[in-house]
């Protein structure tokens, strides 16, 4: 008997009817997740854009982004930047404030020209010698805290002498240039104290040295403010005297002064050091025209008045 013939094709139907049957089922599939409650519909908010895109929600104009929060505002300096040249001083004479909180210098247009210290300098040997001691682990006798004393409150000069030299003499006044980083100043040329050379701009930067701890040291640095807000007798005057007196007794200072006879000057000199400020203010009155040094004591006082806001 003659065995039967498969139709060409016949074995290959059930594989297509199966491949027709799963892209029906995909495409059903595919179409429930846009049917409303269909558990195959993904949840609002679940779609995130694609890998390298934007998101929708974040803007994209710089300017529409919030701002930063300004900082606070600092409180203004008690003094204000002018010309004084109707204050009819004699002489020469220059001034310069530094804020404490931002490091900025004002003052006058020869804020860097320099004159010699006198006893302002006092301030920073009694610093060195202090800031120096506890460095090498000493701690200066009772008799020499009452010499210290001395030098500040009274300005001696014997003592003043005694301790320039222990601390190197000029040596000295170079690590004061160093680590106060002084940009006028020189060292005397013959090497005294008295003769060293500041500007009132690297007055001021003495001022901060001092009142940041980094000229007598974390250990004596209280020590000394204090002991610059007790200047007593002669030593008192200038910078400080320009304010009332209750905020006298918080205003740091040292003041030099003296009779040049080789210039036939008076030089003399004001540092103070404020709650958020310090300030140098330096005169040099010909012999010619002032009876004595006082002339440029009540000078400083007159520039530190006149550039407070509350005399304008």
């Amino acid at each position: 008997m003659a065995g039967s013939r498969r139709r060409p094709g016949s074995d290959r139907r059930p594989l297509a009817y199966s491949a027709v049957a799963v892209i029906l089922v995909g495409l059903v599939l595919v179409s429930l997740r846009f049917v409303p409650g269909s558990p195959l519909r993904p949840p609002a908010g679940s779609h995130s854009p694609a890998a390298g895109t934007r998101s929708s929600n974040t803007p994209t104009d710089r300017n529409a982004r919030p701002e930063p929060s300004p900082s606070p505002s600092l409180e203004p300096l008690p003094f204000q930047a002018q010309d004084l040249s109707d204050l009819d001083i004699k002489g020469w004479y220059s001034w310069s404030v530094l804020d404490k909180r931002t490091g900025e210098i004002i003052g006058s247009k020869n804020m860097n020209e320099t004159s010699t210290t006198a006893s302002l300098i006092k301030s920073w040997v009694v610093a060195d010698y202090l800031r120096r001691s506890a460095e090498a682990g000493r701690t200066p006798s009772d008799a020499k805290l009452d010499d210290a004393t001395r030098i500040i409150r009274d300005s001696d000069n014997t003592r003043a002498q005694e301790f320039y030299e222990s601390v190197g003499g000029s040596a000295s006044i170079k690590r004061l240039i160093s680590i106060c980083k002084l940009t006028d100043s020189k060292v005397a040329s013959d090497g005294g104290w008295s003769r060293t050379m500041l500007s009132p701009r690297d007055t001021a930067r003495l001022g901060l040295c001092i009142d940041d701890g980094r000229a007598a040291g974390p250990k004596w640095t209280k020590w000394l403010l204090n002991e610059m807000r007790l200047v007593r007798g002669d030593g008192d005057f200038g910078i400080r005297k320009a304010f009332p007196a209750a905020e006298q007794k918080q205003i740091a200072i040292k003041n030099g002064w003296i009779d040049r006879q080789k210039e036939r000057e008076y030089h003399v000199n004001c540092l103070a050091i404020g709650d958020t400020w310090t300030m140098g203010v330096m005169v040099k009155t010909p012999f010619s025209a002032a009876g004595s040094w006082q002339y440029g004591m009540d000078a400083c006082e007159k520039i530190t008045e006149a550039l407070l806001r509350d005399a304008t």
